[in-house]
């Protein structure tokens, strides 16, 4: 009867590199067999996603699995939109503190406030039509990567020709991925960091104040998630 006699894990499984495990199959026999198994390079105790090797930007993260569910062409086609909208929302966000239209339709205001503002007066209802429709136009070229005819995220736009080397190119395929991962997070840290603090991110860099009541800045937080579900 086979039985596992022993588990051999080598320090380099740590640095996501390979987790070696030894599994006799017929002790009477005196044969072993050896199963090598490959851990993610930035969840070491997972292993390796597959579908995530060889892509730009890939950190091998994927503890969920998602990508061995999904399309891995559709999930890089919707990890790059969300990287793009959310670097213009940072600086979105910081432009809004520094210079708005005026007037009474563009009043000055923090860019947390504006949302629940432009809810009431109608501006979010423009931008979601707006969005729709470009979303609309997109579903050609969705269809296009998941029929192996266009690489995810490719819209031909590139008018300075930044991208005309192809060593060019894939560095900058790359940086545009990591600097949209840490703007999907700069983005919910603006957010957060306004509904506990109540200071906009220029006037917490100009103006540092510790948080002398966290309780009060928790359910200050709490009190806006509330009013944006209602919103909702």
């Amino acid at each position: 009867m086979a039985f596992v006699s022993g588990v051999s894990v080598g320090t380099k499984a740590f640095l996501g590199t390979a987790k070696t495990t030894r599994v006799p199959t017929g002790v009477a026999a005196g044969r072993r067999s050896t199963v090598t198994m490959v851990m993610s390079k930035s969840v070491p105790f997972l292993e390796q996603p597959k579908n995530c090797v060889g892509l730009p930007a890939s950190a091998e993260f994927d503890p969920l699995g998602f990508s061995n569910v999904i399309p891995i062409k559709f999930l890089q086609e919707a990890e790059i939109k969300h990287c793009r909208i959310c670097m213009l929302a940072v600086l979105g966000f910081l432009v809004q503190e520094v210079f708005t239209w005026g007037g009474t339709y563009f009043p000055k205001m923090a860019p947390v406030d504006a949302h629940d503002f432009y809810m009431k007066s109608g501006g979010m209802s423009q931008i979601l039509m707006f969005i729709a429709g470009f979303e609309f136009l997109s579903c050609a070229a969705v269809y296009q990567t998941m029929q192996g005819k266009r690489e995810p995220g490719y819209f031909g736009f590139d008018p300075l020709n930044l991208g005309k080397d192809p060593a060019a190119f894939e560095k900058f395929q790359v940086n545009e991925i990591k600097n949209g991962r840490l703007a999907m997070i700069a983005v919910g840290g603006f957010i957060h960091q306004y509904w506990a603090t109540n200071q906009t991110v220029l006037d917490q860099l100009t103006n540092f104040r510790v948080l002398s009541n966290p309780e009060a800045g928790v359910k200050s937080a709490l009190d806006a998630l509330v009013t944006l579900r209602h919103a909702f």
